[in-house]
C-alpha cells in the first residue's frame, strides 16, 4: 500500500455528506479485545477452554445453554465483563468526529456484539448490530418474543470458566435467559431488535446523498459485514474504504484498500485530512 490510497480515502471522506461505517471483529483489537480467529487465538483469550478442548464454535452455540448453562454463562459472562470494562480506542472518536461534521451524519452497521460504538458516543438509534448484542437478553425458548436490557452481573471462575452466581432468568416464564446474540446453529435467536435497527438504517439513507463507506476489520470467514458493505457500495455508487491488515481483496473499482489495522488506518487518514484541503 502507498500513501496514495490514504489520500484517496481521505478525499472520499472529505467529499461525502454522509458516512456508512461498517465493522467486524478486527475493529475491537486495538481496544485490547481478543482475536478469536483460530484455536490458538481463542484459547489465548480463554485459557480454561484450552484444557477442555472447546473451540469458539462449540462455545458460541445455543445448545450449550441447555446442556451446560454454567459453562455457557461463564463464557458469555466473561465476555460481558470484558466488554463493560473496555475503553474504545481513539479510532472510534475519529469516526464520531467525522460523522458529526457531515450534514447527514452517519450510521453504523456491525457484526460486533460488544457495544463499543455506543460506548464511544454513537447514538443507539444510529447503530445496527446484525448479530445482536451481549447487552440484551432473551428467553432461551423465546416465550414472549421479548428482548430486554442485560443488567446481569456475572461472577465467573477464572480457572474453570464457569458461572458461580445464579444465571439470569426470563421475567415471563422463569426459564434461563441467554444473550440476544446470533450464535452458530441458532434457530432460537430473536431478530426483532436487529430488524428494527436495520429498518432505521434504510429509512435514514438520505436520497441522493453523497455517501462514503468505511469498513473496518471485517473478515471473510463470516462475511456478513463485507457483503453489506459491497452491496451498499454498488447500490449507492459509493466509495468503499476497506481497512483490513490481511483481507483486502478488491471487489470493484469503487474500493480503496488499506491493509492496516483499524486504529493505524484511521489515524493516517486523519493526518491526511488535517494536512489537505479537498
Amino acid at each position: 500500500m502507498n500513501s496514495n490510497n490514504i489520500q484517496r480515502a481521505a478525499q472520499a471522506i472529505a467529499q461525502a455528506n454522509a458516512l456508512i461505517i461498517t465493522a467486524g471483529a478486527g475493529m475491537g483489537i486495538d481496544s485490547g479485545l481478543p482475536d478469536f480467529r483460530g484455536k490458538n487465538g481463542f484459547w489465548k483469550a480463554f485459557p480454561p477452554l484450552q484444557h477442555l478442548g472447546k473451540s469458539f464454535v462449540q462455545m458460541a452455540t445455543p445448545d450449550l445453554f441447555h446442556n451446560n448453562p454454567k459453562l455457557a454463562w461463564g463464557f458469555y459472562g466473561w465476555r460481558l465483563n470484558a466488554y463493560r470494562e473496555v475503553t474504545p480506542h481513539r479510532g472510534f472518536a475519529l469516526l464520531k468526529q467525522w460523522a458529526d461534521s457531515k450534514p447527514h451524519g452517519a450510521f453504523v452497521f456491525t457484526s460486533n456484539v460488544d457495544g463499543q460504538f455506543q460506548k464511544a458516543g454513537f447514538a443507539e438509534n444510529q447503530v445496527a448490530e446484525c448479530h445482536g448484542s451481549i447487552h440484551h437478553l432473551q428467553c432461551v425458548s423465546g416465550c414472549q418474543n421479548d428482548i430486554w436490557a442485560n443488567e446481569f452481573v456475572p461472577q465467573v471462575n477464572q480457572h474453570t470458566c464457569e458461572l458461580e452466581n445464579a444465571p439470569p432468568t426470563c421475567p415471563h416464564c422463569g426459564k434461563l435467559a441467554r444473550p440476544n446474540i446470533l450464535m452458530f446453529g441458532d434457530d432460537g435467536w430473536l431478530p426483532s431488535r436487529t430488524m428494527a435497527q436495520e429498518q432505521r438504517l434504510h429509512n435514514w439513507l438520505p436520497r441522493n446523498a453523497k455517501v462514503a463507506i468505511i469498513e473496518l476489520g471485517a473478515g471473510v470467514a463470516i462475511p456478513s459485514v463485507r457483503l453489506f458493505s459491497e452491496s451498499m457500495s454498488a447500490q449507492l455508487n459509493a466509495p468503499l474504504i476497506r481497512i483490513n491488515p490481511d483481507e483486502t481483496t478488491a471487489s470493484s473499482r469503487l474500493q480503496i484498500n488499506l491493509p492496516l489495522g483499524a486504529l493505524d488506518a484511521l489515524q493516517q487518514i486523519e493526518m491526511c485530512l488535517q494536512a489537505n484541503q479537498y
